[in-house]
């Protein structure tokens, strides 16, 4: 084998090796669709079957008892505020997993929760 070939043999497995490298990047993008649209469809069934039990009245009551004796509610903390309707939307969308923060307000909440929201649900 002459210099030529080998390096037309290099340059060959380079061309390779850059097209795998798209088709694994193209790969890892739709991937992180996939994850992204499951997690919002998580959430959003989540959210039916809660509506689900709030509507039929099969709502699960797990009551446990803390250190003191008291009762404690075993269900995910939900602040039952009479606020009005807009903080109930905004409440409702964080709980699907969006941002309600003016900084990323309307995009997915990708690493739990988020400080600017909270510290904007927890305003009275």
């Amino acid at each position: 084998m002459n210099n030529k070939e080998i390096f037309d043999s290099v340059s060959n497995m380079e061309a390779q090796i850059g097209q795998l490298y798209k088709q694994l990047g193209e790969l890892k993008e739709h991937l992180a669709e996939i994850l992204e649209e499951n997690n919002s469809l998580k959430l959003e069934n989540n959210h039916l079957r809660r509506r689900l039990d709030q509507t039929t009245g099969n709502e699960p009551q797990k009551v446990k008892k803390d250190k003191k004796g008291k009762k404690q509610n075993d269900l995910p903390d939900e602040k039952v505020m009479d606020i009005g309707e807009g903080y109930d939307n905004l409440a409702r969308l964080y709980q699907e997993g969006f941002h309600i923060c003016n900084l990323h307000f309307g995009s997915p909440r990708k690493e739990g929760d988020c400080l600017f929201c909270l510290s904007f649900l927890n305003k009275k």
